[in-house]
C-alpha cells in the first residue's frame, strides 16, 4: 500500500488566492505612492496672507508749494466803429475772344520773332558745309562735304612729317584732332589727343597749315562748324 499525501498540507492548492492577493497589494501601495502629496511649510508672516489693514501707514511729509500768482484781468478790447466804404465802381473785364466786331491788324503792325539759328552747328548737320578752297565748283552739298574730306586728306599728306625724335623713340599711334571753322572762315579752338606730346604737335603743325576756307552757313547765316579729323603715326 503506498504513501498518500494529505491534501490539506498541498501548498499548491492556494497559489491563486495568494497571486491576487499580491497583485492587490501592490496595486494599492502604487496608487498611494502616486497619489501621495506634500506642501512646502507656509509662513505665518508670508505677505500674501497678511491683512492690508494692519499694515503701517506711512504719513507723507508736509511739503510747501508756492502758488502762481493769479492772473492779471486783462480790460476788454475798444471796439471802434468803422465808416462806411466808399462806392467801389466795378470794372467790367471784357472778354478777348474776337468776334465779328473785332479790328484785323495790318501785317507791318505783327512782331515776328527772329529765327533762333545755333552759334555752332556740327558737320554732318550744317545746311551749307564749309567750302574747302578747290571745291567751290561743286553744287551738291553731299558731293562738297566729300570734296572737304578728301581736300582734308590731301592737305595732311602734303604737310605730314614723321618727327625723327618720335622715330628714334619709336613713338607711333593716332592723334585725334578737333578745331573750328569760324565764322569768318578762319581756322581756331584746335584741340588734340594722341599718344604722345611731340606727335601732338606735329598734328598741330599740319592743321596750322590750312587755309582760309568759305564759312559754313545755316538758314544763310554763317555760323561755327566743328570738325574732326585723326592722324596716324606709323612707323614702317
Amino acid at each position: 500500500m503506498g504513501l498518500k499525501k494529505n491534501p490539506n498540507l498541498e501548498l499548491k492548492r492556494s497559489n491563486t488566492l495568494y497571486f491576487f492577493v499580491g497583485m492587490t497589494v501592490i496595486l494599492l501601495l502604487a496608487y498611494m505612492a502616486l497619489e501621495w502629496k506634500t506642501y512646502y511649510p507656509v509662513s505665518e508672516w508670508e505677505i500674501g496672507q497678511v491683512d492690508p489693514k494692519v499694515l503701517f501707514e506711512e504719513t507723507p511729509p508736509v511739503t510747501i508749494q508756492k502758488l502762481p500768482p493769479p492772473p492779471k484781468i486783462q480790460a476788454p478790447p475798444v471796439i471802434e466803429i468803422a465808416e462806411d466804404d466808399e462806392d467801389i465802381i466795378e470794372t467790367i473785364i471784357e472778354s478777348t475772344e474776337p468776334n465779328q466786331n473785332t479790328e484785323i491788324p495790318s501785317v507791318d503792325d505783327i512782331d515776328v520773332a527772329e529765327d533762333d539759328i545755333p552759334d555752332t552747328v556740327i558737320f554732318s548737320a550744317i545746311e551749307n558745309a564749309p567750302v574747302f578752297p578747290g571745291c567751290e565748283v561743286i553744287s551738291d552739298e553731299d558731293e562738297k562735304k566729300a570734296c572737304f574730306q578728301e581736300m582734308m586728306q590731301k592737305h595732311i599728306r602734303k604737310y605730314f612729317d614723321y618727327p625723327e625724335v618720335a622715330q628714334e623713340m619709336g613713338l607711333q599711334g593716332r592723334v585725334n584732332v578737333v578745331f573750328t571753322i569760324q565764322k569768318d572762315g578762319s581756322i581756331g579752338d584746335v584741340k588734340m589727343r594722341g599718344p604722345h606730346e611731340i606727335l601732338e604737335t606735329e598734328a598741330a603743325r599740319i592743321i596750322s597749315k590750312l587755309p582760309k576756307m568759305i564759312p559754313g552757313k545755316q538758314r544763310g547765316t554763317p555760323v561755327k562748324v566743328p570738325f574732326s579729323i585723326p592722324i596716324t603715326f606709323k612707323l614702317q
